[in-house]
């Protein structure tokens, strides 16, 4: 099979370009739900990550009985109970800065800052046989938020080994360390064999 193609189960810019941009290497060819002007919604109402990642991915998996793959990921903070959790994207229900700024007031005068962001990746075929793959990515949250353009809760994430926030260290590093990363390289090992 020369070239496979797999629908990606998101309308995330972002996500939709930093594994595309990962795959590149690959002979699997990546359609978005944006490249396919599909904007259905399917509720997430997982309790999980991967639950989350699985339901996306059966439902286009059966839509286009078409290979499959939907990423649901986010940031858990131990002095949280590991919140945000699945409620990552909508933790404030005002987008990312103020996520952001959300979870810097929740962690006032806490000094356990340990974080880690996780990424499931589940992989439907249209017969409905699953495979999955996580990734994580170590770190601490910072005391302050310095940039308000930054991707979900890049600008107070510090990865451990690093001095400095996830969107401050660049694309080329973050797509290299990230908890998605992580899990597209198991996922393309897997596809390999």
């Amino acid at each position: 099979n020369d070239n496979m193609k797999i629908i990606l189960a998101t309308h995330n810019t972002n996500k939709i370009s930093e594994i595309k941009s990962h795959l590149k290497e690959t002979k699997i060819e990546v359609i978005s739900l944006l490249d396919l002007k599909d904007y259905e919604e399917i509720i997430e109402d997982g309790h999980t990550f991967l639950e989350n990642a699985i339901i996306k991915a059966k439902a286009i998996a059966k839509k286009y009985n078409t290979l499959t793959l939907a990423d649901d990921s986010g940031l858990e903070v131990s002095a949280l109970n590991n919140e945000p959790g699945i409620y990552s994207s909508r933790y404030s229900g005002k987008g990312d800065y103020q996520n952001n700024l959300k979870l810097l007031d929740n962690l006032k005068g806490i000094t356990n800052r340990d974080a880690r962001f996780v990424c499931c990746l589940a992989l439907v075929e249209p017969n409905s046989s699953i495979n999955s793959f996580e990734g994580v990515l170590e770190g601490t949250i910072a005391k302050e938020v310095i940039t308000e353009q930054g991707f979900g809760y890049d600008p107070v994430f510090i990865p451990n080994g690093y001095n400095t926030t996830l969107d401050l260290l660049g694309s080329n590093i973050k797509n290299t360390i990230s908890h998605r990363a992580n899990a597209l390289n198991k996922f393309v090992d897997f596809i390999k064999k």
